[in-house]
């Protein structure tokens, strides 16, 4: 598939995604003030590993789904991760163009759902077992670009209907991660704000940058995850939190509750040795930075 229907696609989401997240919008206006450039290092997806029934038959909600529609825009994995505390996996995408078309990296996690508690895995089933349209897969659509993008693009919202209020507090005491899902599903989980290609004497660095931010009086993660050495730091805004419908136990009518919603990364990356006199850009992601972003969602 061409690279610019990524692009295009990538640019939706973008906009979705600031609209709902002001902390990101601070950090654009903040950059361009300074006379830089904004770029993003990947988009973060989140997904539950389990095989339920869909109007196209059975289907894998986690990797094996989101991986599919990655691998139909032409990106391929490079890296794989693993958190067995909090039952996740997760595995990172480069497009091979990447360079050429300013594409970012994905970032896509699942929750190992069999590895829970029975009673749990069976909350996350019973919601998510009612999904209400048909899912994406490829190929996308037939059709002009826009087409295919706008048909991409549904792949990116939450199928299934909405979850009881007992579903997610429940769920929640267990797998903050499960019950983020259950709520959002498939939106983006955060962007990321590549330091390196901001290019403004102003915010050199992910310190100045996550000070800048903090003087704006976004909310930021107290540490900075990573060190030069290892080639990645990374550091994030606090979660927005939003308004999300649930069902209510007793009155099965919607009802309105606060959660968390996304955040904002920002990351910047380093030269590593690979090879005697041989650097190279550290282009991978580090589990240890991964888990503690991952906290950032807990309500």
């Amino acid at each position: 598939m061409k690279p610019e229907i990524s692009c295009r696609l990538w640019e939706l989401l973008w906009q979705e995604y600031k609209a709902r997240v002001n902390y990101a919008q601070i950090y654009e206006q903040m950059i361009t003030a300074a006379g830089g450039n904004i770029a993003n290092d990947h988009i973060a997806f989140r997904s539950l590993r389990m095989v339920v029934d869909s109007p196209q038959g059975q289907v894998n909600l986690g990797i094996n789904y989101l991986g599919q529609i990655a691998e139909t825009l032409g990106y391929v994995s490079a890296g794989e991760y693993i958190f067995p505390q909090t039952h996740l996996y997760a595995r990172h995408y480069r497009h091979p163009q990447q360079v050429e078309f300013d594409l970012p990296k994905l970032f896509i996690s699942e929750l190992i759902v069999d590895e829970l508690p029975d009673h749990i895995a069976q909350l996350i089933y019973q919601t998510v077992s009612k999904i209400q349209h048909s899912l994406t897969f490829p190929p996308a659509a037939e059709g002009n670009d826009e087409s295919i993008v706008q048909k991409l693009r549904k792949t990116f919202t939450r199928p299934w209907l909405s979850p009881l209020r007992s579903t997610v507090e429940t769920v929640n005491q267990v797998s903050q991660y499960g019950a983020w899902v259950l709520l959002h599903g498939y939106a983006v989980n955060h962007f990321t704000g590549y330091v390196n290609r901001q290019n403004t004497p102003t915010y050199p660095d992910i310190d100045t940058t996550a000070r800048g931010l903090a003087n704006l009086g976004v909310p930021m993660k107290t540490d900075i995850e990573g060190n030069v050495s290892c080639g990645l730091r990374q550091t994030a805004t606090a979660a927005v939190k939003e308004m999300m419908t649930v069902i209510d136990d007793i009155s099965s009518e919607e009802i309105q509750i606060p959660w968390t919603y996304a955040y904002y990364e920002i990351a910047q990356r380093y030269l590593v040795e690979v090879a005697p006199d041989k650097p190279e850009l550290f282009e991978d992601f580090l589990g240890r930075n991964a888990q503690q972003l991952f906290e950032m969602t807990r309500l």
